[in-house]
């Protein structure tokens, strides 16, 4: 996979942004991303070392309406990165490019 095409976006979220604090960046990933993909991403684009990626798959929500069930929410994939000690992404939204 090219790197393009693995991050999709930054999540920024009020959860997302105190684990930036603590060294741990979420973005929205390709579905066909693995962990070893979006590692090497962070370390290509950003020259930074990861220590480790958790990967959270996102389910569809529904909801109900006179007409039907309608999707509310698609499905995702989001990545947990952590990076190394003293690591940090100065600006993460420099390389995330939108896929569409």
């Amino acid at each position: 996979m090219h790197f393009a095409s693995i991050i999709k976006k930054p999540v920024v979220t009020e959860k997302s942004q105190r684990l930036e604090l603590a060294g741990v960046y979420t973005v929205a990933i390709s579905p066909s991303a693995t962990k070893i993909d979006v590692r090497k991403t962070f370390e290509t684009l950003y020259g930074v070392k990861v220590e480790k990626v958790n990967i959270i798959k996102v389910r569809e929500k529904f909801r109900n309406t006179k007409t039907g069930i309608h999707a509310k929410r698609k499905e995702s994939v989001k990545a947990l990165v952590t990076l190394a000690d003293g690591a940090r992404i100065a600006d993460l939204q420099k390389f995330a490019y939108k896929v569409k």
